[in-house]
């Protein structure tokens, strides 16, 4: 088939002893840790899981460098734990939810954090804050078949060496499964989907020059220098 133009290339991310995994959205998940809802002025025990998505071609290759945005002063991080789903469906059942995963990965949510906060304030959409150019890091997936569906262990960041961020995968407030089912209600899942679940607290500035580590137990680590 001819198209009008070139077809766009595929993102994909590299799956440790497997092809590569073409990515097709990215789902996140807002104020998924109790600590960190609190941190951003939010209740966490009244307020179902809510979304935005970024745009699949924001992704970013561990061991990359990458420019500080243009439009902020306020650029912050995010470490997530990320789900890759290989099956897709809609209103799937927190029972049968862990059946459409098919690898999990370090990831990190990047943020124009003054720019979200004037769009907040004015009743905007996030889109320009949350959605901009490579604002998706992210390591290689490992499959579940080799690591099981995590539930616990240490998530963490290091900005030079430096803790920032810290938590357990178990103060997540909504499970992996309950993610999936939550948000099979509102869109048809699909394979090469990804669902950034959520950061712990301590969430903050990264400057030029900086080299953010990212780590969730039993996966393999995130490295991204800012230039």
């Amino acid at each position: 088939m001819k198209y009008a133009i070139a077809l766009p290339e595929v993102t994909t991310i590299p799956v440790i002893d497997g092809d590569p995994f073409p990515v097709r959205r990215i789902y996140c998940v807002g104020r998924n840790y109790a600590a960190h809802a609190r941190e951003m002025g939010h209740d966490p025990n009244r307020e179902a899981p809510f979304f935005f998505m970024k745009p699949a071609d924001a992704i970013v290759p561990t061991g990359s460098t990458i420019p500080y945005p243009a439009e902020t002063q306020d650029y912050q991080f995010e470490i997530e734990f990320v789900v890759a789903l290989g099956k897709g469906g809609s209103n799937v059942s927190v029972e049968k939810a862990l059946d459409l995963v098919y690898g999990y990965a370090v990831g990190l949510d990047m943020t124009k954090r003054d720019m979200q906060s004037v769009a907040k304030k004015m009743s905007r959409p996030w889109d320009m804050s949350k959605g901009f150019d490579q604002s998706a890091p992210c390591a290689p997936l490992t499959k579940a078949s080799k690591i099981g569906h995590p539930d616990k262990g240490a998530i963490w960041l290091k900005v030079n060496g430096e803790t920032r961020q810290s938590g357990d995968l178990s103060d997540l407030i909504w499970n992996v499964s309950e993610t999936i089912a939550h948000l099979s209600k509102f869109v048809e899942l699909a394979p090469g989907d990804l669902i950034f679940t959520g950061t712990p607290e301590g969430v903050g500035p990264v400057k030029k020059g900086e080299v953010m580590e990212g780590h969730v137990d039993g996966l393999q680590d995130l490295v991204v220098t800012i230039s």
